[in-house]
């Protein structure tokens, strides 16, 4: 808590050039942007980062092929090199993987002119990933047995990308890169709203852990507030070109369903792509789309039969997914970016999740409006180039921001880790070697854990049964994460929450050593906390199979 602590205080006593508000993949991107090139900036958020939308998506980063259906060639172009930036930029986090789609007889389309399409998304895509491939369905049944073909008519591979770990964790990797450049971030501080004084924006906020009010002094006000955008620019008075729809989606973690690490895609019912996506040891099945009023959103019993008869209906299970089966959920809303002056004559279904930024000059404020993993790049160079219009000094705009740390450094770390022996420290049930995952993990700073274990070996033991975290990188998270509940960690940081059952997680006998080291003389009211007041998580009991099923070896995909 040392570094949040410190850096209310510092919010309060300072003045920045620019004020974030909000921690999702937009503010996030924005605030390691600004603060990589020199921009003296704050951020902040009423919860913790990454602690909405951010956190509930299919961790894919695609160039949105489904968009290709209603004409959005630049967008589909645009994210496709975005992909192909991040697959660059971050080799050991966002890689390459298989869709693999099925289509069924009476599909508005037929496969091979859906098949053609994939090329073309290639070619948009600039050939950087493997080729498409057509599929008979005695071709799928081969590569994919549970999938159902028996009204199969064919289908086609081609190729986008993943989130190696969870896409919480990329996002807060943007959080730390700001805070390495020198930004000031706080979770769990509230905006109340803002006015323009004297040339300066002064924002009222509220801690949330202990309820201190205090006030933020910046010269740009940002809104990266996710779905609650139009909600914060009523507190400001600011009027705007764009606001937002709602898309509620949910999905479902389940046992592992395939070996193959592979999506498979199919349309549901209601014509929408519908994915299994490879997570461990576990699959996670979804989502839905459900237009929604406002941004407040939960699992409903309806949203779970559905995506449970969409796929009992597409796929050949020795028996039938049910809700015994359930692990966890993910729900949330797709803030949608819709013109103020737009008719509502397109379909739902096919509005678009590129981003939209309004600027008011005059108040020098900005809003961020919709928004996706696969254009955070895009996102901070455009909102660079927006303060800079604004009139704040950018000292460094040629420098790279973001990205992963040198091949020289990568070099070190493995040389050193050899010369330890450090994989032979891997828990026999991970996933993948632990050079590989601390890397990827903690970059630079996975030099001092290794320090550490040499130092410590008890360091390098796992300290949460079947999550494989061992207990430097609970301290690592201590110092530098700023995790201020358990969920923090459990859900955002890692996603142990999303592929270890609640009762697990609660009987794990290293839990609460990870509270002390988190919280220190608070653990045990942090682990109350936990269980007392979060929302139950899953059954209240799995199936015998999906128990038998329920190692939890892994919370990353394993290639």
């Amino acid at each position: 808590m040392q570094l949040r602590n410190s850096n209310i205080e510092k919010l309060a006593s300072e003045t920045f050039d620019v004020l974030v508000i909000g921690g999702g993949i937009n503010g996030a991107s924005a605030a390691a942007a600004l603060a990589g090139k020199g921009v003296k900036v704050a951020l902040i958020d009423r919860g913790d980062f990454a602690g909405s939308t951010s956190m509930q998506s299919s961790n894919l980063v695609w160039g949105g092929i489904k968009y290709m259906e209603s004409h959005d060639y630049a967008l589909v172009r645009k994210l496709c090199k975005s992909r192909n930036h991040l697959i660059k930029s971050y080799p050991s986090t966002v890689q390459e993987i298989r869709f693999l789609t099925t289509i069924t007889r009476g599909f508005r389309y037929h496969p091979r002119y859906l098949w053609a399409g994939t090329w073309l998304y290639w070619l948009m895509g600039n050939g950087a990933t493997r080729v498409p491939r057509f599929l008979t369905p005695a071709t799928i049944k081969a590569r994919e047995a549970i999938i159902d073909t028996r009204e199969a008519v064919g289908g086609f591979e081609y190729s986008d990308a993943y989130l190696h770990d969870n896409d919480a964790r990329f996002v807060f990797n943007f959080v730390r890169t700001a805070l390495n450049y020198g930004a000031v971030a706080a979770n769990y501080v509230e905006s109340l709203g803002a006015r323009r004084e004297n040339g300066t924006w002064v924002t009222r906020a509220r801690n949330g852990m202990d309820g201190d009010s205090f006030e933020i002094r910046a010269k740009v006000l940002i809104n990266a507030a996710g779905p609650w955008v139009d909600q914060h620019n009523t507190l400001t008075g600011q009027r705007t070109q764009h606001h937002h729809a709602y898309s509620k989606g949910i999905h479902l973690i389940v046992p592992r369903l395939t070996d193959s690490r592979r999506v498979l895609a199919f349309f549901a019912d209601d014509g929408r792509l519908f994915f299994v996506i490879p997570m461990g040891q576990r699959t996670c099945i979804g989502t839905t789309d459900t237009r929604m009023e406002n941004p407040e959103v939960h699992v409903t019993d309806e949203d779970i039969q559905f995506v449970l008869d969409n796929i009992n209906r597409r796929l050949s299970l020795a028996r039938p997914l049910g809700r015994e089966d359930i692990i966890a959920t993910r729900c949330g809303v797709r803030p949608l970016a819709v013109k103020a002056s737009a008719g509502g004559d397109r379909d739902f279904l096919q509005l678009s999740r590129k981003h939209a930024i309004d600027t008011d000059e005059s108040a020098a404020h900005v809003s961020i409006f919709g928004g996706k993993l696969t254009d955070c790049l895009n996102v901070g160079e455009e909102i660079v180039a927006k303060v800079k219009r604004l009139g704040v000094t950018v000292p460094y705009p040629d420098y790279r921001w973001y990205g992963e740390p040198p091949e020289s450094v990568r070099q070190e770390f493995l040389h050193q880790a050899r010369l330890m022996d450090l994989d032979a420290m891997t828990s026999p049930e991970a996933s993948e070697p632990l050079t590989t995952r601390l890397w990827r993990r903690y970059g630079t700073h996975a030099l001092d854990m290794i320090e550490e274990i040499r130092e410590d070996p008890r360091q390098g033991e796992l300290l949460i049964e079947g999550t494989e975290y061992i207990r430097c990188e609970l301290r690592q998270a201590q110092r530098r994460e700023m995790i201020t509940r358990l969920e923090d960690f459990l859900r955002r940081r890692s996603k142990i929450s999303l592929v270890v059952s609640n009762e697990q997680i609660r009987h794990s006998p290293g839990l609460l050593e990870a509270c002390e080291i988190l919280f220190g003389d608070q653990a045990q009211a942090r682990h109350d906390e936990y269980f007392t007041d979060a929302p139950d998580r899953t059954p209240e009991a799995l199936s015998p199979a999906a128990a038998a099923d329920n190692p939890a070896h892994s919370e990353s995909l394993k290639w």
